[in-house]
């Protein structure tokens, strides 16, 4: 009987020791699993979060449009810790760095004076920006491109200046923009069938286009019924808001001008640019500016240059310039596109095309290195505030003299997910392909989370899209649709030079330092997206700022998604509640335990004036 009482004491003893040993490995499997989450330092917000946050649905946070002088009850966690005034009326299309009063202040020579002077930190405003009295959402595209409200840019000045040559008119409480321009009074899808009878737009080689000196970019609006996307500039107006119109009408733009420094595109990035009676002394300066489009202009890449002084012989009288004038203008291109190893493929009425040679082997004036002045600047793509050069940016080496420079591009929309050839061929540093595909199928999964909670996103509810911190472009690549178009914004104190590889997915962007305002006109987006911005600049400049700024761009009624560390996004859902957004944390789409969170926000609507809504 003892022996069996000590046989059952030992099952007993077993059994609770292997009890202790599953206990103690369970224990230490959800301790690991806690560490290596990151989460756990006290984090009480983050639990809360958790708690009170339903991944799938956003309760009280309205996406829709309804023009409501409050659009619903924040949900929060936390009060606002500083509430934003509205700036006084007279700021209601305030652009910081293009400021009229302190451009006066810079020099005119080579349009100083037109490019970006931002303001001194002691400067800036400290309070929102007003839309104007009677501001609406505008039409949905495509009716935007041909129809903007007036309300949302109250200035006929183009209707008298250009009314010979269709630009814009004013009917009734709408502007209509015929689509006419003043080398294509005929109309603009008429005058890109001319340029398409050259140019292999229709297969998808041409993706991505420069319009220097856009006007209110009817050029780049036809385009886009052609799967091409077009990045318009044109100066800051005193009085005709040429990119204002653009981008009401839907269409890309930013305020810009070719003047002293460079343009904020990587090289290599165009597969056309083009001039239509831009204005640009292309022949001055010892043919700087052609060498600046050089730069940005792939290798194979069109120039289309029409106006003045194109068939001058025929048009001397209208232009009222000398024949003597002209032909030396013309005389003076000819020779810098000649030095630039340009081929002119067609000269037809006012229009001339040239083509960028695909690398330097099949160049042979390059042979005579004497004849010209290579750029000294190992890196290319750096840009930001660099002074223009009167000098040609060297193109990758190749192996044939029949291979492209830098690499060979789908044409699209195949090179949209193929990995880019910068990344390919290694130029992007610690990138690999292998990567690229990695980063491309999160953000699809990123995107369709996001469309879980709005949406509206996928709809083309919201037209002008802006991602304020790009890296390869993979949102933008995960929505991408003729119903939207995404600004890719790459900072430039990111670590990686990735622009140039967004370009290269037949995306289009821009470099940007986000201390300092955007150069674009107020409620210009319908959405902004921001992954990792604000931990980016955490040491660079103020929160405040950022937030304020993007606040300026954004329409009324239009939505924010930022994904960021859970303490930076409580700072920033704290300010938001101040500036009058509608917000919602919710948890990184796989689970709470991770520290990165997303954050989506509404901007309450409210206009200026007798109007203006009380905090």
């Amino acid at each position: 009987m003892a022996l069996k009482a000590s046989s059952s004491d030992n099952r007993t003893r077993s059994t609770v020791s292997l009890c202790i040993v599953i206990g103690m490995c369970c224990f230490f499997y959800i301790l690991g699993a806690w560490q290596k989450s990151g989460f756990g330092k006290g984090d009480s917000i983050a639990l809360e979060v958790t708690k009170r946050t339903d991944c799938t649905v956003v309760p009280n946070l309205s996406f829709d449009t309804h023009h409501s002088k409050a659009s619903g009850n924040s949900s929060s966690l936390v009060s606002p810790s500083k509430k934003f005034k509205p700036c006084p009326d007279l700021y209601t299309d305030y652009t910081p760095c293009q400021d009229q009063n302190r451009a006066m202040k810079f020099p005119r020579e080579n349009m100083n004076y037109r490019e970006r002077h931002c303001p001194a930190q002691k400067e800036k405003l400290h309070c929102l920006v007003p839309p104007p009295k009677g501001y609406v959402a505008p039409f949905p595209w495509p009716k935007s491109r041909d129809y903007v409200p007036f309300a949302n840019c109250p200035y006929k000045s183009l209707t008298v200046e250009k009314a010979i040559q269709n630009w814009v008119q004013y009917e009734g409480n709408v502007f209509r923009f015929p689509g006419g321009g003043t080398q294509f009074p005929q109309g603009a899808d008429k005058y890109i069938d001319q340029l398409a009878s050259v140019v292999p737009i229709a297969n998808g080689t041409v993706r991505t286009a420069l319009d220097t000196g856009c006007g209110v970019a009817s050029w780049g609006a036809y385009l886009l019924k052609r799967n091409v996307l077009a990045m318009s500039f044109a100066p800051r107006d005193s009085h005709e808001a040429q990119v204002q119109f653009t981008l009401e009408r839907g269409v890309p733009a930013v305020i810009g001008v070719l003047g002293t420094i460079k343009l904020p595109y990587p090289s290599r990035a165009f597969d056309m640019a083009h001039c239509s009676r831009c204005l640009i002394p292309w022949g001055a300066n010892d043919g700087m500016y052609m060498m600046e489009v050089d730069r940005v202009l792939r290798p194979g890449g069109y120039w289309v240059l029409s106006g003045p002084p194109i068939n001058w012989k025929v048009n001397y009288k209208g232009w009222q310039r000398t024949k003597k004038d002209l032909e030396a203008e013309q005389n003076r291109i000819e020779e810098i596109a000649d030095l630039l190893c340009w081929e002119k493929v067609s000269e037809k009425g006012e229009m001339a095309i040239w083509r960028k040679r695909v690398n330097t082997e099949s160049c042979p004036s390059r042979q005579e290195e004497s004849a010209v002045q290579m750029c000294e600047s190992t890196n290319p793509d750096d840009v930001w505030y660099k002074k223009m050069k009167a000098c040609v940016t060297p193109l990758p080496d190749v192996k044939d003299e029949n291979d492209v420079a830098g690499g060979a591009i789908k044409p699209f929309p195949a090179r949209l997910n193929a990995v880019p050839p910068r990344i390919a061929n290694g130029l992007v540093p610690g990138v690999s392909s292998q990567a690229f595909q990695k980063d491309n199928k999160m953000w699809k999964k990123h995107v369709k989370s996001y469309s879980s909670v709005n949406k509206y996103l996928l709809t083309g509810r919201y037209r002008n899209i802006m991602d304020m911190n790009a890296q390869y472009g993979g949102f933008a690549a995960a929505i991408e649709s003729p119903k939207s178009w995404v600004m890719n914004v790459v900072p430039t104190i990111a670590k990686m030079p990735t622009l140039g590889a967004v370009y290269e997915r037949g995306l289009i962007g821009i470099y940007h330092d986000w201390c300092e305002a955007f150069s674009t006109y107020p409620r210009t987006y319908d959405l902004i997206h921001a992954s990792g911005l604000f931990t980016l600049y955490k040491t660079k400049c103020s929160m405040e700022d950022v937030l304020l700024e993007m606040d300026r761009i954004l329409r009324p009624e239009g939505a924010v998604i930022i994904r960021d560390d859970v303490d930076v996004l409580t700072k920033v859902n704290s300010l938001a509640l101040g500036m009058r957004w509608d917000t919602k944390m919710v948890d990184h789409e796989d689970g709470p335990l991770v520290r990165e969170k997303i954050l989506y926000a509404v901007k309450q609507y409210w206009v200026g004036g007798k109007q203006t809504a009380v905090a």
